[in-house]
């Protein structure tokens, strides 16, 4: 999850941070040398006794959020440290954000998270503001190029289970046009491809990469596919995702993927499917859900969903902090490190043969045999991409000054033979910023 903060705000935080750091330009005198001395005491003190600070853009009633912290108790327990954790729930992108991490930092915690990418620029000014501290800004996508020791990112290859996700649409997408099951006139387009849609929340790299790879995934099953994507605008709005949904279904679309955090569209799916739409006509639809099995909501329409599997990050997150070693800057792992996955098939409506496609999917992806992005599969304007680059820098829109410089990268790779773009490697928040053939953008 993802969230953008107004253009005004960053340049007041950009501009806090810059008197901060024109406040550390002076040589270090002997009382600097201490207070880096008792900076690393601190540290050393924080692992061995100090409490692990939880800053959250929701609570346990919203999906993103609930999931963030299954994977944080779970963790805990695991390590017997589920004491320590305080929890701040329902901070929003704005000052309310300072105001939770000096309190965190004020009861003694030594590790500071947030989950939401707009808290980011708030965790960044309190890496400078307490250096004895560490703080990591979970979907961030610049800590790495800030300088700054104590500021790191994290970030799960939620794209794979996406594609893979993706494989149990088109498992059912394949069955029901094999069987008759579909009206060509209302479920296909005029050049006879089969229409699916996806409920995205803003048009950011995160949620591209992730409905391009849940429409990668589709394709790899039944070919004649287009996809519309309509934006919500919004990370949680329930009625927002339920409006999407809806007219997504009555334009024909039999699939409906989603980015977005809420119950919205599949419950709408649901409330649709079987019902009838002109004549005896019936609306034939069903759900790819996120974050969340979405059966209880979604009972008959609800296929899967992809999920992140926080517990194996915060696992080694609050490990390395206990023991008071590194914190790698831009951690991100998928299926290699079962940190992503799918919820349970439900029986009740997907295609048979279906948890056979999905193993061997999964397989691919762990031996490297399947990339999601292997250009072999996707065309841009009506051709191959062979070359594709993309500046990591920090940028501030509202001037077009860069606030932290990055490198250039190529994104496109060649492994075991296969040329494909290569997401999250370079930083751990996704990247991919392609319109790929196929893909309509509603909105």
């Amino acid at each position: 999850m993802k969230n953008h903060l107004n253009v005004v705000l960053f340049s007041l935080i950009a501009a806090t941070g810059a008197s901060l750091l024109a406040g550390c330009t002076s040589t270090p005198t002997s009382s600097d040398t201490s207070k880096t001395s008792t900076s690393t005491s601190k540290a050393t003190s924080y692992a061995n006794n100090g409490k692990i600070g939880l800053i959250l853009i929701g609570d346990e009633t919203e999906g993103y959020t609930k999931a963030h912290m299954d994977g944080m108790a779970a963790a805990a327990a695991k390590l017997g440290v589920t004491d320590r954790l305080i929890y701040k729930k329902k901070v929003l992108e704005d000052s309310g954000c300072k105001t939770a991490i000096d309190d965190l930092v004020a009861s003694d915690c030594g590790l500071v998270v947030s989950n939401s990418y707009g808290h980011q620029d708030y965790m960044n000014q309190a890496a400078e503001t307490y250096p004895e501290a560490k703080f990591v800004a979970m979907t961030g996508d610049y800590a790495k190029i800030s300088g700054k020791t104590n500021f790191k990112n994290a970030f799960v290859s939620i794209y794979q289970a996406r594609y893979v996700s993706g494989i149990v649409a088109g498992m059912k997408l394949k069955a029901l046009a094999d069987s008759n099951s579909l009206d060509t006139t209302f479920n296909q387009d005029g050049n006879g491809n089969w229409k699916v849609g996806y409920v995205g929340a803003f048009q950011y790299a995160e949620v591209i990469s992730g409905f391009t790879s849940f429409y990668l995934g589709i394709k790899s099953v039944i070919s004649n596919v287009v996809m519309d994507v309509s934006f919500t605008n919004s990370w949680f709005d329930i009625d927002k995702e339920a409006s999407a949904a809806d007219a997504l279904v009555k334009k024909g679309c039999v699939i409906i993927g989603q980015h977005a955090d809420s119950t919205g569209a599949p419950g709408k799916v649901e409330s649709l499917l079987g019902t009838t739409r002109s004549g005896d006509k019936k609306y034939v639809c069903y759900s790819v859900g996120f974050n969340i099995d979405m059966t209880t909501v979604a009972p008959n329409a609800a296929l899967t969903s992809a999920i992140n599997s926080w517990e194996v990050y915060y696992e080694y997150l609050f490990g390395q902090y206990l023991n008071n070693q590194t914190i790698a800057d831009d951690w991100c792992k998928g299926y290699d490190a079962d940190a992503v996955a799918i919820s349970p098939l439900n029986s009740k409506c997907v295609a048979d043969g279906t948890q056979a496609a999905v193993d061997k999917a999964i397989a691919g992806i762990k031996a490297g045999t399947i990339q999601v992005f292997n250009t072999d599969n996707f065309k841009v304007n009506n051709a191959k991409v062979t070359t594709h680059t993309f500046n990591l820098s920090k940028i501030d829109y509202s001037t077009g000054s860069t606030i932290y410089k990055g490198d250039s990268v190529e994104t496109i790779k060649t492994d075991n033979g296969i040329t494909y773009f290569s997401e999250s490697t370079y930083r751990a928040a996704p990247y991919f910023d392609l319109k790929v053939d196929g893909i309509t953008w509603l909105n």
